[in-house]
């Protein structure tokens, strides 16, 4: 279609002179009707203007609007309703209930299933595709963020245990702490810690009313943080001074343990984890990285004053302002230095009165008599 010469400087014109997008084919006469858009003079280069042509095709334009504006993104499918589930080993799914059927997929251990109807021994399930969950920060700002749908099929009943199982809770606890187990084994399978994530995981949702519930949320927080922070540690920037300068763990599993289960053993676990991402990756001689590091330690002992890990925290304050002893001693500063020292003093004494049987108490009994010899803690002894 060809406009008129003056339709370029037409449609040019400021957005406020130009009210609506077809004012300028009312301008040239053409006029809306029922069905579309009509025009009393239609432009051809050799013929002027011919009505049905141009009148067609600005119908099909004005058709075409509406469907597009219309048009929604396609939502992802859910599975029917049905108890929750999950499986303690690896199973086949088919396409229907026979092992001589084709096979759909496998079912990894812990993966989230709702059962959607039983026959005899086996059952057809929906079941979540293997991802990784809860990577949050992973998921990009832009674009879609629309997650696979859940695969159905057939399985044997074996090894599955259902919300509606009894002793469920315990069962899945118990499954989740021999993967635990063999992931800390050299010879255990490559994925026994992600198959413990999941099925802590899987006890929390399945369970939530259950005793174990906030021990397995922690768990699953804990293995997580684990794999990412191993996984931070191999990686360049694990050495940069500040914090903010390596990768950091996500810190959302973690902090959903201290919200939903406040003042518990679970809460302070979760609470010592999140201090890994304050810490310097490497002091490069600051004096700044050590005395803000048993800061944090320090407040957490005072805010957690017995808690499971407690004592460490209390430990590795201490250690910290040795270090800064030996810092500031080798500033010239003896004044700081002398503060250090007693302050690490005071919180081995803290820790020998609080925590006398543990083996934390000891070592900081060590390092505070080191600094009254005058033995360095960091760095080279110069003889």
């Amino acid at each position: 279609m060809i406009l008129p010469v003056n339709a370029s400087r037409s449609i040019a014109l400021a957005q406020n002179s130009v009210p609506h997008p077809f004012d300028f084919f009312l301008s040239k006469g053409w006029e809306t009707t029922s069905v579309g858009w009509s025009a009393k003079r239609i432009f051809h280069p050799r013929r002027g203007f011919g009505r049905p042509i141009f009148a067609a095709i600005l119908t099909l334009i004005s058709a075409a609007l509406p469907l597009h504006a219309d048009k929604k993104p396609q939502q992802p499918v859910k599975p029917m309703a049905g108890p929750r589930a999950t499986v303690l080993r690896i199973t086949n799914l088919y396409i229907s209930p026979d092992m001589s059927a084709q096979k759909v997929d496998k079912v990894q251990i812990g993966r989230e299933m709702v059962v959607a109807e039983k026959s005899g021994p086996w059952m057809r399930v929906y079941a979540n595709t293997d991802v990784v969950e809860d990577r949050s920060k992973d998921t990009p700002e832009f674009g879609s963020d629309e997650t696979p749908p859940p695969i159905s099929g057939w399985m044997e009943a074996k090894g599955v245990v259902e919300e509606t199982t009894p002793d469920g809770d315990q069962i899945v606890m118990g499954a989740a702490a021999n993967e635990e187990s063999l992931a800390a084994d050299p010879r255990g399978p490559a994925n026994a810690a992600q198959s413990a994530r999941l099925l802590y995981r899987r006890l929390v949702e399945m369970f939530p009313n259950s005793p174990l519930a906030g021990e397995a949320a922690w768990r699953a927080a804990d293995i997580q943080w684990q794999l990412e922070k191993a996984d931070a540690s191999t990686r360049p920037s694990a050495h940069e001074k500040d914090p903010y300068m390596r990768e950091q763990m996500d810190e959302d599993n973690l902090k959903k343990v201290i919200k939903l289960y406040p003042r518990t053993r679970w809460a302070a676990l979760a609470a010592f984890d999140l201090i890994d991402n304050k810490l310097c990756g490497d002091w490069q001689g600051s004096q700044q990285c050590p005395e803000k590091e048993s800061e944090y330690y320090e407040k957490y002992a005072d805010e957690y004053p017995d808690g499971p890990r407690t004592a460490q925290a209390l430990y590795q304050a201490v250690y910290r302002l040795a270090v800064l002893n030996d810092m500031f001693h080798s500033d010239g500063n003896d004044k700081k230095a002398d503060e250090a020292h007693n302050h690490a003093r005071d919180l081995a004494a803290r820790l020998k009165q609080h925590f006398a049987d543990s083996d934390y108490a000891l070592r900081a009994q060590a390092l505070v008599y080191k600094l009254d010899q005058g033995v360095p803690v960091y760095g080279i002894e110069l003889q």
